[in-house]
């Protein structure tokens, strides 16, 4: 596997951080490649499809159907969310997810009897990220909220 450097670069999207939250994601997406088509790619090109520059966004209609495409990516994010919350607790965190054919729709995350990230989506077919370091900080923020809620209800997330 190709690791994220502090010094690497993509064409878009500025530095890679050194980010656990990405390593995860990367893993979950390596994950799905069963057959190693994927082998010889380096991480940020797996990763690439998650940045969306504020021009690609200005390019993307606001009405929109998702592409299936986004919605696997969306999905692939909030698993690596939902096993990093697993890693800093121990409590698995199961992600359910329901869009409307518009592109609004709701994310959960439930660990136990305890829903520890409930989001709100609009706009779906234009969801990505700016850079690099948005996409690793909006998953570590995600997993921060995530871990204080579960040890502040550690009986109901272990339910």
């Amino acid at each position: 596997m190709t690791a994220l450097s502090d010094s690497e670069t993509a064409p878009r999207g500025g530095p890679v951080p050194d980010s656990a939250f990405l390593k995860q994601l990367v893993a979950v997406i390596r994950a799905e490649d069963s057959h190693g088509t994927w082998d010889g790619k380096p991480d940020t090109e797996l990763l690439a499809e998650f940045i969306v520059t504020p021009e690609e966004r200005r390019a993307i209609p606001i009405i929109c159907d998702p592409e299936p495409e986004v919605l696997w990516r969306m999905a692939r994010f909030h698993d690596a969310v939902g096993l990093m919350i697993e890693r800093r607790t121990g409590c698995t965190a199961a992600q359910m997810d329901k869009f409307h054919h518009e592109g609004f729709g709701r994310v959960v995350l439930i660990s136990g009897r305890l829903v520890v990230v409930s989001r709100h989506l609009r706009d779906v077919h234009r969801w990505g990220f700016p850079t690099w370091a948005r996409l690793a900080e909006a998953g570590e923020a995600l997993v921060d909220e995530a871990v204080a809620l579960i040890e502040r209800f550690p009986e109901a997330a272990r339910a």
